[in-house]
C-alpha cells in the first residue's frame, strides 16, 4: 500500500485545471503562480497514557495526530505528512517537514507558491492573506468585500476552500479517520497516508463519484473544521523572501482595487 501511496500522491507544479467550473478557473487566473493550497488537519488517534498529553489536540480532549497535506485544484493531493502530535501547531510542522531532507517536502519552484491560512507567514513559496483583515468565507456573508484588501482574501480564501473540501470528502468517505482503531501508531499512521492515496486514486480514475460530486465547486462554503483561527508565525525563511511575497501579494490585490 505504501509503494502505491507513493505513486498517487505526486507532486505538481502545474496549475492545470480538470474538474473546476468556470468561476472557479477564473478566480485562479487572479492568481497565476499558485500551484494548490496547503493546510492542517487532525485525525483521531489512539494512543499509549504516557504519551496522550502530546496529542490532544484542539476539541474535547481527544487525541489527534496531525496531518499535513497540500491538494491541487483539482482536490487531488500532491504532498501528506502523518504522524505529527495532535498539539503541534500548523507552522511548526510545515516548517519542520519543509527542512527534513527526508520528508521530500515539494518546494514551490520561484515563480510558484501554495495558498495557505493565515497560520503560516507570507513568504516566497507560501501565500497567505493579509493579517488584521476580514479572511474568512463567513466573514463576507453579510457584508461584502470593500477594500482591495478585502477582496483578495475573499478571493484567496474561496480558492484555498479546495483544500478545505478535499479534507471533508476524505474524512467523510474514510470513518475511521475520525474514530481510529487501537492499532500501533505507525500503523495508525500508515493508515492514513493510505486512505490519502486512495482518494487519489478514486478522484483521478472515477469522474462520477457520488462523495466528490456532492462536494462541488461549493467555494464560497464557510471556513470548515480546519480554520482555527491561530495566528502562528514562526516559520521564516528570511527577509528577502517575507519581502517577495508581501510585493507579489500586493500586485494581485491591486487587481481587486
Amino acid at each position: 500500500m505504501m509503494l502505491f501511496a507513493t505513486e498517487v500522491i505526486m507532486p505538481t507544479y502545474s496549475n492545470e485545471t480538470v474538474h473546476v467550473s468556470d468561476r472557479h478557473r477564473r478566480l485562479i487566473e487572479k492568481f497565476p503562480g499558485a500551484i494548490g493550497a496547503l493546510d492542517g488537519t487532525l485525525v483521531h488517534a489512539v494512543v499509549p497514557a504516557d504519551q496522550q498529553a502530546r496529542y490532544r489536540g484542539r476539541g474535547k480532549g481527544e487525541c489527534f495526530q496531525n496531518v499535513l497535506g497540500i491538494c491541487d485544484f483539482n482536490m487531488v493531493f500532491t504532498f501528506v505528512w502523518a504522524g505529527w502530535e495532535g498539539i503541534a501547531h500548523d507552522s511548526r510542522v510545515l516548517k519542520e517537514v519543509a527542512f527534513n531532507p527526508t520528508s521530500g517536502f515539494p518546494i514551490p519552484p520561484p515563480d510558484k507558491y501554495y495558498l495557505c491560512d493565515a497560520a503560516y507567514t507570507n513568504t516566497r513559496g507560501f501565500m497567505a492573506p493579509y493579517r488584521n483583515t476580514r479572511y474568512w468565507l463567513a466573514d463576507y456573508h453579510r457584508r461584502r468585500a470593500t477594500t482591495k484588501e478585502e477582496k483578495f482574501n475573499h478571493a484567496h480564501a474561496q480558492l484555498r476552500n479546495v483544500i478545505e473540501r478535499s479534507y471533508g470528502v476524505l474524512k467523510q468517505r474514510f470513518p475511521i479517520l475520525k474514530q481510529m482503531a487501537p492499532f500501533p501508531f505507525l500503523v495508525q499512521r500508515d493508515i492514513v497516508i493510505a486512505c490519502f492515496a486512495v482518494h487519489n486514486f478514486i478522484r483521478k480514475y472515477d469522474a462520477h463519484d457520488e462523495l466528490f460530486m456532492a462536494s462541488g465547486e461549493n467555494i464560497d462554503q464557510g471556513q470548515g473544521e480546519e480554520g482555527d483561527g491561530q495566528h502562528v508565525h514562526d516559520m521564516e525563511w528570511g527577509s528577502q523572501a517575507n519581502e517577495y511575497m508581501s510585493n507579489l501579494r500586493d500586485q494581485i490585490a491591486n487587481q481587486f482595487a
